[in-house]
């Protein structure tokens, strides 16, 4: 018989609009997006500078190019000398295209996500019958589709966006291998960017420029966690043989730290640090709705995502704590509802910038993925809490 708790919490999930009709790999493709110009940061106390060395031929490589990721000043600062915005579960939309599900961690799809600075895109993989799949946890709660359709959007966005590198980090939640995501990376055509290191097992300390990376037009960089790093696929790197990260279990806007979660075994951050690993900073917070059901916290997701540094839970005080500590700033920030805050302010100010060129995000009507699942109604959270109980019921 399923545990209780694993029957409640499928029950709940289900009855609130999380279910196994796919989103489709980019949901509702509406939302407005405007040119925006993001106002300068102070980057009073912040450490700028990582210890890192730019591959011997960044001197200057992107001379022609005119902004890279969205600076001109970030074309000849190396890849792990630069703060990289993420979208946590960047897949798994809370928007029309999936009723406005309470699992979903943004209210828009990838692409919106890059038009408007995020440089880094999370997402889960699970194995559903063969092909490799975006499901949020299992495939019967939330199906975002085949992995190889979101890299595919994901590189027709790369082709008309040369100037940018992009960074993609997924969870092998079935521990499949190495060459079953090759088979997607390269189904898609996205593999051609893909940057290959020349010790891909191995930290390092030394990372081309922006510059250099869309000169040679290797631009995406690709870790995966728990897969073997394999030669055959060089451009495919097992994440923690490049990052660490900090505890993402976060159930109160006080529980966000700096310290190592991930990988085990490491030592501290401090340690981690050392060795040439680039640092993660996990800062998305979950909600308890019962015992043994967690959903991403929305209610405090304006808080979360501020880049001010004067509230506890603020993304701008847990990055300066971590700087403090580490004695860099980190090389990765991952948040739900990016749009919030917004999240890239931190990011901004972390590297030094005035960003050009991005697009903001707004959206209206009801097939707008931006502030779906705001306005879930007392009786549709009803509903799913009666079939909840009724479920449990049956299953005792």
């Amino acid at each position: 018989m399923p545990s209780l708790i694993s029957s409640l919490t499928t029950a709940l999930l289900l009855a609130s609009g999380i279910h196994a009709v796919p989103q489709g790999p980019f949901g509702a493709e509406s939302g407005i997006v405007s040119a925006v110009s993001t106002a300068p940061a102070s980057t009073a106390g912040v450490a700028v500078a990582q210890p890192t060395t730019a591959s011997a031929s960044s001197s200057n490589a992107a001379s022609e190019i005119s902004a890279c990721n969205n600076s001109p000043l970030l074309c000849d600062r190396a890849y792990n000398n630069v703060t990289h915005m993420g979208a946590h579960d960047s897949s798994f939309l809370r928007d029309a295209s999936t009723s406005n599900s309470l699992a979903g961690n943004q209210y828009f799809n990838a692409t919106v996500a890059l038009d408007a600075g995020i440089r880094l895109l999370q997402a889960q993989v699970h194995d559903a019958n063969g092909t490799l799949q975006l499901c949020h946890t299992s495939c019967t709660l939330l199906d975002a589709g085949p992995l190889q359709d979101w890299l595919a959007k994901i590189k027709f966005w790369m082709d008309n966006n040369p100037n940018e590198v992009v960074t993609i980090l997924l969870v092998n939640s079935d521990n499949k291998l190495v060459s079953d995501y090759a088979s997607a990376f390269e189904g898609s055509g996205i593999s051609t960017y893909g940057y290959q290191p020349s010790n891909g097992s191995t930290a390092s300390t030394t990372w081309p420029t922006l510059g250099d990376m869309i000169t040679s037009n290797k631009r995406l960089v690709t870790f995966i966690a728990s897969i073997d790093y394999s030669p055959t696929y060089p451009y495919l790197l097992s994440e923690f043989d490049h990052v660490f990260e900090t505890p993402y279990n976060v159930l109160s806007l006080s529980g966000f730290n700096c310290t190592l979660d991930r990988p085990k075994g490491q030592g501290t951050a401090g340690d981690a640090v050392s060795a040439g690993l680039m640092p993660l900073m996990n800062h998305f917070a979950d909600s308890l709705l019962l015992q043994g059901v967690q959903i991403p916290d929305e209610t405090d997701i304006d808080i979360t995502n501020s880049a001010d540094t004067s509230t506890t839970g603020n993304l701008g005080l847990h990055a300066d704590t971590c700087v403090k500590q580490w004695g860099v700033k980190p090389t990765f920030i991952l948040v739900d509802f990016f749009d919030h805050g917004p999240a890239i302010d931190t990011a901004d100010r972390l590297n030094g910038i005035t960003a050009t060129g991005r697009k903001s995000v707004s959206g209206e009507g009801e097939e707008s993925t931006s502030g779906a699942g705001e306005n879930h109604s007392p009786m549709g959270m009803n509903v799913a809490l009666i079939a909840f109980v009724g479920f449990a019921l049956a299953m005792v």
